[in-house]
């Protein structure tokens, strides 16, 4: 794949420690200066697990959970964004730092740029629905179904919840079953819960 094209090349290099970090940020500089990096992503620790971030030069276009296994985002991104993916963590740094405040109870919600792809005008609402969910609070999908003018899509809420290119920075993990029970989430159950109990334990 594309993006392990800049590995095979500093894998030709005899080159160790900081010389292969250097190596790599000249590799990236290279590219952004050519036009040639669509897409810059890292990877950041979590309490959910690692975390993969990426970003165009409009803004961020993927969290991938570690449930959605990042080999398989990465070829998403490559498929659906642009074939020139690269681990170019410095653009994501805004997002990386964003996401520490929000672990550690420091952040409500996010503010970062997004380039979300154009898609169905009923996912387009239900996304824009789930940045008003507030920090700390739920709606459910029948709620949700109602609020974008379709009451009676409920599955087609958990549909564009489970598309949700950007969760936490868009919180899917919100919404929840009208009997009280998580319902599904790309990141898995326990995680879904994990972040409710997180945001109602700091509000």
């Amino acid at each position: 794949m594309d993006h392990n094209v800049g590995a095979d090349v500093l894998g030709a290099f005899p080159v160790t420690g900081g010389e292969l970090d250097r190596l790599r940020e000249r590799l990236v500089r290279a590219a952004q200066d050519e036009g040639l990096l669509d897409v810059a992503y890292r990877v950041v620790d979590s309490p959910l697990g690692p975390l993969l971030l990426a970003a165009t030069a409009r803004g961020l276009v993927r969290v991938g959970l570690p449930a959605q296994g990042h080999d398989a985002v990465l070829a998403d991104l490559a498929a659906t964004v642009s074939p020139r993916v690269l681990a170019a963590p410095a653009r994501l740094d805004p997002v990386a730092r964003q996401l520490d405040e929000y672990f550690a109870r420091g952040r409500r919600d996010f503010d970062v740029p997004l380039d979300l792809p154009v898609g169905p005008r009923f996912r387009a609402a239900v996304l824009a629905r789930l940045a008003a969910i507030p920090f700390g609070g739920t709606a459910t999908y029948s709620q949700v179904a109602a609020e974008v003018g379709s009451p009676l899509a409920v599955r087609a809420v958990g549909s564009a919840c489970a598309a949700n290119p950007v969760p936490l920075v868009l919180p899917c993990h919100r919404v929840v079953r009208a009997d009280g029970g998580c319902g599904g989430y790309a990141g898995g159950v326990v995680a879904k819960r994990w972040l409710i109990d997180l945001e109602r334990g700091a509000a």
